[in-house]
Formats: structure tokens, C-alpha cells, sequence
């Protein structure tokens, strides 16, 4: 249904909605025991809401379509995926709290390790501490090109942040993120004409990298991608008509989340801080996204069974969260990100919703498996907050 026809049917009560994204939620089975991480893991509390609820798996952007996490997280908040795509530049900006004007470019820079040869030989240069990071981005801020003023700042271990103001910017510019390791970084060719003196800024940026850390360890080199300026979209209270909080540690999310028109609630870097956040604006706000980024992490490191221990984590909160009772609370993903592809994926993703008027379908477990038999069937994750807002009686009846 479009966002205009959706304005027109959202009414105000006192039901609380809750987001519970367990970031690459969903997986592979394992070779050995031909289960997930999500099925090995031990979950008797999402279970019970298994049980109590309905089940299925949502597609962040189409059957086959592997999504980044912008678009993913897009198309749970209810925004069309592909025409509302946003670069992760912007993202990662408005996460941090810089300043993103539209006629500014945002960039989200990996620390990375290049070797002798001149290829990547570590996309995250081992996932470099956030000090470290901080100590890198301060000397690569004395770089300097003229015609554009240069913003460098720290995201989190090996991610980083640049901003380029000045006049004449534009994005369509190629990643530099090669996604691969043993073969060199591209080169950030301009992808339309009038994106040429962008061009020539960044591999002016990229030259003063190489001069200022190109003999450092691990740390070497920096990649580029998700160029953007400042989008426009519709906020989540003008089409739902709900008051709406962010619950998140890792900035890109907290970006995601001002875009939205959601408050960022200050949770601190844990989850149990994520949880305490929660728990203390819950009077203030209709509906929360509340993220846990280590499922995700974990999938791309490749640990199956820290993906298994986090998702068991999470588990274990549950009871914290709807004690708080929320009218309606979906517990999903933003795409799948199985340790055996260490990567995101097409897969499509466990989802759960649990409200008061529900009919039960035959699920008793919450994973994979469960889910594609599950009554929601396979169904675009841009219905989620449709479904959250209709189950909580937030939506009125459409037509006559």
C-alpha cells in the first residue's frame, strides 16, 4: 500500500509497537548438523513467542536480491527499498552527528590492509579498534585539496566517515570496496560527466592516504563507497502517526533512524544499555526500533557459533522486553548473513510477529524452517510496520 494511503488510515491508541532487528539474522545450515544458526541456537523464549504468534520470512528487496543494510532496514520501516535507496556516506554521517547538507557528499571509508602487491588483503584490516581509528583519522584530517573543504571522523573500529562541501559535488562516482580480497582497490571513476571534478577530489584524498599511512600496520589504506547527500523521505510519524524512538549502538543505524524522523535514544555501546534505553523512555514513545548488530558481525567474520551464542544473547532479554507489553513486537532481520557465505545474502529472513489478536499457526520453534511454513507465508519486508500498526489497532479500516 502507498505511504499516502496509509496516512490517511493510521489512528492514535495506547498500543506500543516494537522492531526487534537482530541484524543477518538469518542463515545456512551447518554442514555438520544440518542446522542454522538460528535453529542450533537455544531460544525458549522466542520460541514461546513462536508459539503464541504467527511466523514467516520477509525479502527486504526482491526474491534473489542480496540488500545492503540501508535498503534492508528501509523496507522494514516501510519505505520502498530501491526507490528510497540511500548511500551508506549518508548514513554513517547522520549517524555520527555531522552536518549533511544535500549538496554535500557523504562517504563511508573502511580502514583496510593492502599488501605488497597493491591488493586488498583485509577489507577491515582485522577489524582495527576504534582508538586506533580515531588516532588515523586524525592524521589523515590534515589533508588538504583546494576547492573543497574535507570532514574526516571516526565511526567505529575500522569504519570512518568523510564528507566533502564545496561546489559541484555529485556521487555518481564508482566504489573504490573492491568486496573481495587478493586483488587491488578500483579506482573511483566517475560514472556520469558531471561528476568528473568529484573524480578528481578523491583520488587527490586517496593520494594523501597513501602518503600519510601507506607504511602503517594494519591499517594501510582506506576503501570507499555509498556516496550520498542528504535525503528526503517522509518521516514514520506523519505516515503512521506513531512517535517514534531509535534503541541502536552502531551509528549507520542511528542515521537510518534520523532520516526516518525517529528521536535517537542515548544507549550507550552495550546491549544491556540497549535494553536499560528501552526500558526508560518507554512512556515517550509509540514505537521503537531497537538493533543488535552482533549477528551480523559475527556472519561475516565467519563464526557460526558466535553467531549462535549472540543470537542466545539476544534470547535471553526477551522476557525484559515484553514485560514492558508491547501491543505488537516483530522479532526479524534486515537480510541474512550465514557464517558459511560470510556475507550478506539473498536468503529471505525469519520473521515473527506476536500481538494479542493473532491466530497461532503451527509453529513451535523460531527459525528458518518454522518460518517458511509459518502462516505469513513469504512476503516483502516493506509490510512490516503495516503489520506492527494493524495488529496493534493503529490502522483503520481502508474503503467503505
Amino acid at each position: 500500500m502507498s505511504t499516502s494511503a496509509l496516512k490517511s488510515l493510521h489512528i492514535a491508541n495506547e498500543g506500543k509497537l516494537i522492531l526487534l532487528v537482530l541484524d543477518g539474522l538469518g542463515g545456512l545450515p551447518h554442514p555438520d548438523t544440518g542446522l542454522t544458526e538460528l535453529e542450533s541456537a537455544r531460544t525458549p523464549n522466542l520460541d514461546l513467542l513462536a508459539r503464541e504468534g504467527i511466523v514467516g520470512l520477509s525479502e527486504p528487496v526482491g526474491p534473489g536480491i542480496t540488500p545492503g543494510s540501508g535498503p534492508g532496514h528501509l523496507a522494514l520501516f516501510g519505505y520502498d527499498p530501491i526507490a528510497g535507496n540511500i548511500g551508506r556516506g549518508a548514513l554513517s554521517a547522520l549517524g555520527i552527528g555531522l552536518d549533511l547538507a544535500p549538496e554535500d557528499i557523504g562517504v563511508r571509508l573502511n580502514f583496510c590492509t593492502i599488501d605488497g602487491d597493491g591488493n586488498v588483503a583485509d577489507r577491515r584490516a582485522g577489524r582495527i579498534s576504534t582508538d586506533l581509528n580515531r588516532g588515523l583519522v586524525a592524521d589523515l584530517s590534515a589533508i588538504e585539496i583546494d576547492g573543497v573543504e574535507i570532514e574526516l571522523a571516526t565511526e567505529s573500529q575500522h569504519r570512518a566517515v568523510l564528507v566533502l562541501r564545496g561546489a559541484g559535488l555529485h556521487p555518481a562516482v564508482r566504489e573504490t570496496d573492491p568486496q573481495l580480497t587478493g586483488v587491488p582497490p578500483l579506482a573511483p571513476d566517475a560514472l556520469a560527466p558531471e561528476a568528473a571534478a568529484t573524480e578528481a577530489i578523491l583520488r587527490r584524498f586517496l593520494d594523501g592516504v597513501r602518503e600519510v599511512i601507506g607504511d602503517r600496520s594494519p591499517a594501510n589504506f582506506v576503501l570507499m563507497r555509498g556516496y550520498a547527500g542528504l535525503p528526503a523521505l517522509e518521516s514514520l510519524e506523519e505516515i503512521y502517526g506513531v512517535r517514534s524512538a531509535c534503541v541502536a549502538a552502531y551509528p549507520m543505524y542511528k542515521g537510518l533512524a534520523t532520516i526516518a524522523g525517529m528521536a535517537v535514544l542515548d544507549t550507550g555501546d552495550t546491549f544491556p544499555g540497549e535494553v536499560a534505553a528501552l526500558q526508560r523512555h518507554w512512556d515517550d514513545y509509540d514505537f521503537f526500533f531497537f538493533h543488535f548488530k552482533a549477528t551480523d558481525s559475527l556472519g561475516e567474520d565467519g563464526n557460526f557459533d558466535g553467531k549462535v551464542a549472540a543470537i542466545e544473547e539476544v534470547d535471553a532479554a526477551i522476557p525484559e522486553i515484553v514485560r514492558l507489553g508491547p501491543a505488537a513486537l516483530a522479532v526479524t532481520g534486515d537480510h541474512s548473513t550465514p557464517a558459511r557465505l560470510r556475507q550478506h545474502s539473498w536468503h529471505p529472513v525469519p520473521f515473527l510477529l506476536h500481538a494479542e489478536h493473532v491466530v497461532p499457526d503451527a509453529a513451535t520453534v523460531f527459525g528458518e524452517r518454522a518460518c517458511g511454513s509459518g502462516s505469513l507465508g513469504i512476503f516483502p519486508a516493506r509490510n512490516t510496520m503495516s503489520l506492527l500498526a494493524g495488529y496493534a489497532g493503529r490502522l483503520k479500516k481502508f474503503g467503505a
